[in-house]
């Protein structure tokens, strides 16, 4: 029994594997899952997460029931520990998206059932899953990929920055200094890169950190719950990405978004919605890729 809680749950040869997998599966109808239950827990809206993995189950053969947090005994004051093991005795397999990256551990480390983290205020493992492998379908090589993530450092940007470190990819993280990604994530980014061979710069100036990418990738500039901010919008400003910045890229660089998207803050419509631009491929690949997840945690791959 195994859970998905940070990019590093599954070996590099693994994460690789998955990917492969998800490309040569795209669209399987089969009943891996058969007679099995998923539980998603939602503490945060969701439209990607929930509907891909909902949909994912139901195409493996498998059910899946939406749980909304505030509606179960934790809402009331129940231990995370006891709604695990309450949960592991009714279910085979739990997606939970929350707040806290700790309660998700919690959770796991009480459970005796696979748990997959759909996001936390961390991390979003399974966002930086469907990343990789839309990255695999442009370049199969990915050590030879330069990745540059711009805008605010937040979860996206960190489990993107683990997740191409670890698979030995160029990944530049252009951001405010004030709204870098957090130094523990650096450092852990790093750590993975120099075991892959990969690497991991911070380039405050956006103009430098776009020079030769591959791929442009960005996120909101407000996360959810976070209350928007004149002074945060200003200073994010020079990392929007547009036409003028795309053209000091590569000439075949492509534009990533994990939506949603609000076209003229973080990303220009006209970028959005351009020749250049493969967010719903990226979009679609959520799908694709956590049906691998799940095949590997909860069907017959891992038995």
């Amino acid at each position: 029994m195994r859970h998905y809680l940070k990019e590093t749950d599954l070996s590099k040869e693994e994460t690789l594997g998955l990917i492969a997998d998800a490309r040569a599966s795209r669209g399987e109808r089969s009943q891996v899952l058969a007679g099995r239950y998923l539980g998603l827990i939602f503490s945060k809206p969701s439209t990607r997460t929930r509907v891909s993995f909902t949909v994912g189950a139901y195409q493996l053969g498998g059910h899946a029931l939406f749980l909304n947090e505030a509606e179960l005994q934790l809402g009331r004051g129940e231990t995370i520990q006891d709604t695990a093991r309450v949960l592991s005795g009714y279910l085979d397999g739990v997606v939970i998206r929350t707040f806290s990256q700790r309660d998700v551990e919690e959770f796991a480390a009480a459970a005796t059932i696979p748990v997959i983290n759909g996001l936390t205020d961390d991390r979003h493992p399974c966002q930086a899953l469907a990343d990789i492998m839309t990255i695999s379908e442009y370049h199969e090589d990915l050590t030879k990929v330069k990745v540059v993530y711009l805008g605010d450092g937040n979860n996206v940007a960190v489990s993107l920055a683990c997740m191409c470190a670890y698979v030995g990819a160029h990944v530049v993280l252009s951001t405010p200094p004030e709204l870098t990604v957090p130094q523990w994530a650096i450092a852990e980014s790093r750590e993975l890169a120099a075991a892959s061979g990969g690497r991991v710069d911070v380039i405050t100036e956006p103009a430098e950190a776009v020079r030769e990418a591959d791929f442009l990738y960005t996120d909101v500039w407000f996360s959810m719950g976070q209350q928007s901010v004149p002074e945060k919008r200003e200073r994010l400003l020079p990392y929007r990405i547009d036409a003028p910045l795309l053209a000091q890229a590569g000439p075949d660089c492509r534009v990533m978004h994990c939506l949603p998207a609000h076209r003229g803050e973080e990303i220009s419509a006209e970028v959005m919605d351009g020749p250049r631009s493969i967010v719903f491929q990226q979009a679609e690949n959520r799908l694709h890729a956590q049906k691998e997840l799940l095949k590997r945690l909860m069907g017959s791959a891992q038995e």
